[in-house]
């Protein structure tokens, strides 16, 4: 099995299970996100460890340890990425499982189990980008939208379309349904790795806000901020930021 099938499998029986558990009617609200957590995570540190025994893993859910840091394949997962929205049976969570080679978001699989039939986009099997809106669609978060976004928003004449987790607003450029998710908020290696190697085998642009690469498998694990759009709009979103950053 290779490592994007290995990716795209474990991110599918993950999300099968968390349903499982979400029906099993045993738990509700945070007790559900917690029980889904820990459920996931058991899961797939277990079989990366089966495996993949000899890369380095960092789960959202584990004690981090330094030992990671000697690898060149580290494996990234977010058990529930989303675990709010998980919790209160929405439908825009997800399931990260991303592999990061010397530093870069190399393959990867994210489940949205949420969706009607369920879906996994992986970086083996791209699928071929829907047409662009004429008009940027953001999306931004349902609860505390960035700065950031709010004003390239108004400056592109873009139109917010607010949605849950991290992977869910990824995998929205990625389907077609935005064509720009900028996010400035605080985030964490695990919440973008996966959502990034599998926007980058659909052709788009992945950066930090600044322009810089996105970089991982690093000491610390926090990576606050990232644009994932359409390649097309790279340059005037990172024009706009940057003119922000320089009014500040």
């Amino acid at each position: 099995m290779t490592d994007a099938e290995l990716a795209a499998h474990l991110a599918e029986c993950a999300g099968r299970i968390l349903l499982q558990v979400r029906d099993s009617g045993m738990f509700d609200g945070k007790a559900l996100g917690k029980a889904g957590d820990q459920t996931a995570n058991q899961f797939l540190v277990h079989a990366l460890r089966q495996q993949r025994p000899d890369d380095g893993l960092l789960s959202e859910e584990s004690r981090d340890t330094a030992e990671r840091l000697g690898k060149s394949r580290v494996w990234i997962v977010d058990p529930v990425d989303g675990t709010r929205e998980y919790g209160e049976a929405r439908s825009d969570w997800a399931v990260h499982v991303g592999l990061s080679i010397d530093g870069v978001a190399s393959v990867g699989a994210v489940a949205l189990p949420g969706l009607n039939g369920g879906i996994v986009l992986r970086t083996d099997q791209p699928r071929p980008l829907p047409a662009a809106s004429t008009h940027p669609r953001l999306v931004v978060s349902r609860t505390r939208p960035a700065a950031e976004a709010l004003a390239v928003a108004e400056a592109l004449n873009g139109e917010l379309v607010p949605m849950g987790s991290a992977g869910a607003k990824a995998m929205a450029v990625v389907l077609g349904e935005a064509e720009i998710y900028l996010h400035s908020g605080g985030q964490y290696e695990w919440d973008s790795c996966a959502p990034v190697a599998v926007a980058l085998a659909h052709g788009l642009h992945c950066s930090r806000i600044d322009g810089a690469p996105m970089v991982y498998n690093q000491p610390d694990t926090w990576l606050p901020d990232l644009l994932i759009c359409r390649p097309q709009w790279a340059e005037p979103v990172l024009a706009h930021v940057r003119g922000m950053v320089a009014q500040a």
